[in-house]
């Protein structure tokens, strides 16, 4: 029997080399939110402080989805394999157990003499130590699977943590750009032919042709160009490409933008310093807003539930322009998510379109977007 337990080989399993380290960086990126958003009460620039403290908590939260998939994917693959080996880790404890319980007046007892208790003695220093290790190796990975499981009980708490300072962040950011008074104005919107524009449109590119005729007062001279920083934006929201330009959708309807697919209440900001060129419903596209970073250039961002700021304000790089909407997951349903192997939740899109004197361009030629979708 020995000799046949030690002939079965122990797979070993493709797997990272400590699947919960992911999940306890992401607890510390988590803690260190929440003392950012700590300080960012006293900040000088709240605005700014916030929106930082925003996107750490999104990396902090995306960071222990992954984690808790990592986790989860490993105690499944364990959990199989120990199921799978149920007889054979049967069959070891009982060659364990009879082997500690054979003693020497009992191994001087051998039919064949004293030889074959000489024969037997050798045998079993050779397989005893083998089965040891084979022994060890299991209450490693019984030890590695509770550490798991605890593991995943603890994020739950975090998870928690994090998603209720995410929410007051969100909450204090909203605050803080409706108190903010230090942004310099470009023009102001004339309200009157701004809705006579947008009864009048039946296109975005209809729309986006007259918004120079809403604006008064406007400030000669333009942002300084941002031509040569082409393929080097950030994107406005973390997500990935859900849709290229000139790809049909269900309906099979193709527009030149590119759809983003981000998580519920993300934060959206300014790729680029930028004037506000329109804000509000528009069309079919829910709310959008009309950044321009250069004359002739406009991003138009749509989709957003909330949106920030006013038309004629310019923004700086990294300003927060808006959230997404939908519902914020609870900690259970992300770690029931993970513990089927998900983890994304990315239910949200963000529409994404450039306009360079007026003509639409491919988004993926100004954005930083991973090519492989």
């Amino acid at each position: 029997m020995a000799a046949a337990l030690l002939a079965l080989p122990l797979p070993a399993l493709a797997t990272p080399a400590d699947p919960g380290a992911a999940a306890r960086s992401a607890a510390q990126m988590l803690g260190a939110a929440a003392e950012e958003l700590d300080q960012a009460d006293t900040a000088r620039n709240r605005v700014k402080a916030l929106t930082a403290t925003v996107r750490a908590y999104e990396a902090g939260l995306a960071a222990m989805r992954e984690g808790l998939r990592h986790v989860s994917i490993r105690e499944a693959a364990l959990a199989a394999e120990l199921s799978s080996r149920e007889a054979e880790i049967a069959q070891l404890l009982g060659v364990l157990q009879t082997l500690s319980r054979n003693t020497s007046p009992v191994l001087l007892l051998h039919p064949a003499g004293p030889v074959g208790t000489a024969r037997s003695g050798m045998i079993l220093a050779d397989v005893a130590p083998a089965l040891e290790t084979k022994a060890a190796e299991l209450r490693a990975k019984l030890e590695e699977a509770r550490t798991l499981r605890t593991l995943q009980q603890a994020a739950l708490n975090q998870l928690q943590d994090g998603l209720d300072g995410v929410q007051k962040a969100r909450a204090a950011l909203s605050e803080a750009v409706a108190d903010r008074k230090d942004l310099p104005k470009r023009f102001t919107e004339d309200a009157v032919k701004t809705g006579i524009l947008i009864a009048s449109t039946e296109t975005l590119e209809g729309f986006a042709s007259g918004l120079s005729d809403i604006a008064t007062d406007e400030a000669p001279g333009s942002l300084p160009d941002i031509t040569a920083r082409k393929g080097s934006l950030p994107l406005p929201a973390e997500g990935r490409v859900l849709r290229r330009a000139g790809e049909a959708d269900a309906a099979g309807v193709t527009r030149p933008g590119i759809v983003l697919a981000t998580r519920p209440r993300a934060l959206v900001t300014t790729p680029t310093a930028a004037t506000i060129r329109y804000r509000g419903p528009l069309l079919d596209y829910g709310n959008v807003m009309i950044l321009e970073p250069q004359a002739g250039v406009l991003f138009v961002l749509a989709g957003l539930e909330v949106v920030y700021g006013a038309a004629g304000q310019v923004l700086p790089a990294g300003s927060p322009i808006g959230l997404m909407g939908g519902d914020q997951p609870s900690a259970e349903s992300i770690v029931r998510q993970a513990s089927d192997g998900g983890g994304s939740e990315r239910s949200q899109t963000l529409y994404i379109e450039v306009r360079q004197g007026n003509d639409p361009q491919d988004p993926e030629t100004w954005f930083q977007t991973a090519k492989e979708g």
